[in-house]
C-alpha cells in the first residue's frame, strides 16, 4: 500500500496541476527521504527547475523536470503527495480543503514539501518515513527500471505475455503477482481482487496454468486494478489521494479483508491464509487450486543394432 492504482489516481489528478509549473523552492524536512544525498544538495539541484509532467512507472511516481532529468518517488507503505492550497488540499470539483485536525497530522508527517510558483505547495506526507526520492538523469531511467516488469494496464501484458513470465515457476500465484519483476504495481489488495476475478486459488503454483488460465488471470488483473483506480484507490491504512481525500475502493472489495463473510457469487465463506508473510483472502468455494503439472519424462535414447 499504496499500489498501482493508488499511484496513478495521485499521478492523473496532480499532472494537469502541475505541468508547467516551476518549483521555486524545496524543502527537505527530513534526510531520510532523500538519503544517500544530503537534503541540501538535493534542494539546491530542484529549486528553480520547471516540472514538464507527472508519470508512473510500476508503483514509483516521475516528476519530469526541465534538462532531462526526473524526480522519483517512492510513496512505499504509508507515503502521500498532496497538492495543498489556501493553507488546505483543495478539490477543485467541490472546492473542499483540508480540516484543521487533517492538516495538523499531515504536518506532523510532512517529510518534503515544495513550494511552486502559483503559490500553492506539494507535500510528501510520510508516518512510517518508509518513502524516498532520488533525482536522475533520464538516460538513466531505462537501466534504474530494467528489473521491473511488463505495465498491466499496457498493451504488452496479454494472456500470452503472462504465459511466458509464468512459465516454470512454482510459486504460489499470490507471490507471482506481488514479485515486481514479473508484473509492475500489483500488491496484496489487488492480487487477492485479481484472483478472485480469475477464479484461481492464491496457492496454486504459478507455472501450472494453461492458456484458459493466462486469459483468465490477466483478465482478473486488468479488471482488479481499473476497479481500484475507478474507486480513487483503497484508503485502509493512510492512504489519501493527491487531493487530500480518502478513496472509495475498500468499500467495493470482493475478498479483501472480508474474512468470515459471504461470498458475493457462491454460498462459500471468505478465507483468510498466510501467503510468503502476507495476509491472502480468498473464496475456497469458488478459486480452483491447480495442481503442479509432472515433469514429462524424456525418453531412453534407442541404442543402435
Amino acid at each position: 500500500m499504496p499500489e498501482l492504482p493508488e499511484v496513478e489516481t495521485v499521478c492523473r489528478q496532480l499532472e494537469p496541476e502541475l505541468e508547467g509549473r516551476r518549483i521555486e523552492r524545496l524543502d527537505v524536512l527530513d534526510a531520510r527521504w532523500c538519503r544517500p544525498a544530503p537534503p541540501a544538495e538535493l534542494e539546491a539541484a530542484l529549486s528553480g527547475r520547471r516540472i514538464e509532467g507527472l508519470g508512473r512507472r510500476g508503483k514509483y511516481l516521475l516528476l519530469a523536470l526541465d534538462r532531462a532529468q526526473t524526480l522519483v518517488m517512492h510513496l512505499r507503505m504509508t507515503g502521500n503527495l498532496i497538492m495543498i492550497e489556501d493553507g488546505g488540499a483543495l478539490d477543485p470539483s467541490e472546492g473542499r480543503r483540508l480540516y484543521e485536525g487533517e492538516r495538523s497530522t499531515s504536518e506532523r508527517h510532512l517529510r518534503a514539501r515544495f513550494a511552486l510558483d502559483d503559490g500553492r505547495e506539494l507535500w510528501f506526507t510520510d508516518p512510517r518515513r518508509f518513502g524516498e526520492a532520488f533525482l536522475i538523469d533520464d538516460g538513466g531511467l531505462g537501466e534504474r527500471f530494467a528489473r521491473l516488469g511488463v505495465e498491466p494496464l499496457s498493451d504488452e501484458f496479454t494472456p500470452a505475455a503472462l504465459a511466458e513470465i509464468a512459465a516454470g515457476r512454482t510459486a504460489p500465484l499470490k507471490s507471482f503477482l506481488l514479485d515486481q519483476s514479473g508484473i509492475a504495481g500489483v500488491g496484496n489488495i489487488y492480487a487477492d481482487e485479481a484472483l478472485f476475478r480469475a477464479r484461481l486459488h492464491p496457492l496454486s503454483p504459478a507455472g501450472s496454468m494453461r492458456p484458459e488460465h493466462h486469459e483468465a488471470l490477466r483478465d482478473g488483473v486488468v479488471a482488479a486494478l481499473e476497479a481500484g483506480i475507478g474507486g480513487g484507490g483503497a484508503s485502509i491504512d493512510d492512504y489519501r489521494d493527491g487531493r487530500g481525500e480518502r478513496g472509495r475502493m475498500q468499500d467495493e472489495f470482493l475478498v479483501h479483508t472480508r474474512v468470515g463473510e459471504r461470498c458475493q457469487c457462491c454460498d462459500g465463506t471468505i478465507e483468510r491464509i498466510v501467503v510468503s508473510g502476507r495476509s491472502t483472502y480468498f473464496c475456497p468455494g469458488c478459486q480452483v487450486r491447480l495442481r503442479r503439472r509432472p515433469r514429462r519424462r524424456r525418453r531412453p535414447a534407442r541404442r543402435s543394432p
